[in-house]
């Protein structure tokens, strides 16, 4: 089986690691594709937030996932919203509550092209100590730390 994943990976939080771990547990010993956001897209849907650079953050998630899971991911650059998911031959995409609709967008596009639909498995997000959402932005504004702990 092949799955798919995509996120900025800025910082590597318990919410992200959430949807690896459902990733991995669907690709059942297939494939697993990470895409990671080039620095431009980053930049622009950050509101040009301070990232770490893309090389710095594809490593990063492929060294967690070999190290936690013993498994060798293939990452790529994400320089638009779709990846690969438009030619690739993919049985799944984990996704989170707000990707769902680009989700739907892909299997829209791959319909269009005579391709078979994909799988969205939407994870629910991984939740902070005060029950909101654990997210990038939270952890960079200072409010909780990568575990969701208040700061």
């Amino acid at each position: 089986m092949k799955v798919v994943i995509g996120g900025t990976f800025d910082p590597l939080h318990d919410g992200h690691k959430r949807l690896l771990k459902k990733a991995v547990e669907l690709s059942a010993g297939g494939e697993l594709g990470i895409g990671v956001t080039s620095d431009e897209m980053a930049r622009v849907s950050r509101s040009r937030e301070v990232l770490l650079p893309y090389e710095v953050r594809a490593e990063r998630v492929s060294q967690y996932m070999y190290a936690e899971y013993g498994v060798k991911v293939t990452v790529v650059e994400l320089k638009d919203r779709y990846g690969i998911t438009l030619e690739a031959d993919i049985d799944s995409i984990v996704i989170s509550p707000e990707t769902y609709e680009v989700a739907l967008q892909i299997n829209e596009l791959r319909k269009e092209h005579g391709q078979k639909p994909i799988t969205i498995v939407k994870v629910e997000h991984a939740k902070a100590a005060n029950g909101q959402a654990i997210s990038s932005t939270r952890i960079r504004a200072g409010e909780i730390d990568e575990h969701g702990a208040l700061l």
